[in-house]
């Protein structure tokens, strides 16, 4: 009898999957997490713009940039939505701000991991591989919204202050979405409506977003901002042009989008320095 259960114990060994190895967060200082199989994959190259070239965001900056200050020094931080106008540098200044305070505080060795939305499911086993590591992590979630039916904010919950185990002390978790209570308007309006007790119905969902310590608004620029925008460009990446040029072709190239933000003054930079030939 006991050399057939060895023989089952060898056979199951030999289909049970092995034990997921620990990342490694040497490897880079931004990571992304994925699914089937779960691992998590260093970005050789961030795709971000410096700290000082957004504009028209003072106050959220400088919030973000200290609570991720006191995060790398070990200190008490809260975990941040930045919620607004979309194209206003919200995943830009997260990004931004990542680089800037690795620099400046280089032996917290301060990790970027994203993780999508739909992945939200997974966050706990991300957490048990953050938890275990010595660095500091910022988790990212970016565009992050629920719609109706949406059961994904449930995983989300526990992360930012329930459970049993909680955040870990090294994870501070920012997250960016167009919508100030995660969910749509109209459907926070019919949930309240029609139920029998308005007040509590959408209490779950909307509470999400009252889970987060700091909210950073973030709202459409006027004119002289965005041109602003485009003049930092210019400078930083030595593109000289005529002044009273740059300014008629920016407000036509606005014009012609509709809107202004961080993100159409970057899309005309971009046609402009391709049209002068310089390379950013």
């Amino acid at each position: 009898m006991s050399a057939s259960l060895s023989r089952i114990a060898d056979a199951l060994e030999r289909v049970a999957p092995p034990a997921d190895a620990a990342p490694d967060f040497d490897m880079a200082d931004a990571f992304v997490w994925h699914v089937t199989p779960d691992r998590v994959q260093p970005v050789a190259q961030v795709n971000r713009v410096a700290l000082e070239l957004l504009v028209g965001i003072n106050r959220s900056r400088d919030t973000l940039l200290a609570n991720t200050l006191q995060f790398a020094r070990g200190l008490p931080a809260n975990n941040a939505l930045l919620w607004g106008a979309r194209g206003m540098g919200k995943s830009s200044l997260v990004k931004a701000v990542h680089a800037s305070v690795a620099q400046q505080v280089p032996q917290s060795a301060l990790k970027l991991v994203e993780i999508q939305r739909e992945d939200l499911p997974s966050i706990g086993r991300l957490m048990a591989h953050l938890r275990k590591a010595q660095a500091r992590f910022i988790l990212f979630c970016d565009d992050l919204s629920f719609s109706h039916d949406d059961q994904h904010y449930k995983s989300l919950k526990a992360v930012l202050d329930g459970g049993l185990e909680g955040r870990p002390d090294n994870v501070v978790l920012y997250a960016t979405s167009n919508r100030r209570h995660l969910m749509p308007r109209d459907m926070i309006e019919n949930e309240r409506s029609s139920a029998i007790s308005p007040s509590e119905a959408v209490e779950e969902k909307v509470s999400l977003s009252d889970r987060f310590g700091l909210w950073l608004g973030f709202h459409p620029c006027d004119q002289d901002e965005y041109l602003a925008m485009i003049q930092g460009y210019c400078a930083t990446y030595g593109l000289q042009i005529d002044p009273a040029r740059l300014r008629a072709e920016a407000i036509e190239w606005q014009a012609t989008r509709g809107s202004r933000s961080g993100r159409v003054a970057w899309q005309f930079f971009t046609d402009l320095a391709g049209r002068e030939g310089v390379r950013i």
